[in-house]
């Protein structure tokens, strides 16, 4: 996974396919399920996906939909990269 120290945000941001989508709301209520599903469908073109779910792991993004997942979905990826990175140390 990417550090959010190696690359400039900006840089893969400028990539992203939810760049210039203001008709969709990334950052939607969980309730919003049909919200969520259009976000998550930009995301699955997405050609920075990794880098934007990576950045939102390492910095432990609260909200959103990041690299097509949202804060739950995230939550579990980053538990199983926290216990990673403590058995490789």
């Amino acid at each position: 996974m990417i550090s959010p120290f190696d690359i400039e945000p900006e840089f893969w941001r400028e990539g992203a396919a939810c760049a210039d989508r203001s008709d969709v709301d990334f950052f939607a209520t969980p309730e919003d399920t049909a919200e969520i599903a259009r976000a998550k469908a930009i995301c699955a073109s997405c050609p920075v996906l990794d880098d934007c779910l990576g950045f939102a792991i390492e910095t432990n993004q609260p909200d959103g939909v990041w690299g097509g997942y949202t804060a739950k979905g995230r939550a579990k990826i980053r538990r199983r990269w926290l216990e990673d990175l403590r058995k490789a140390s």
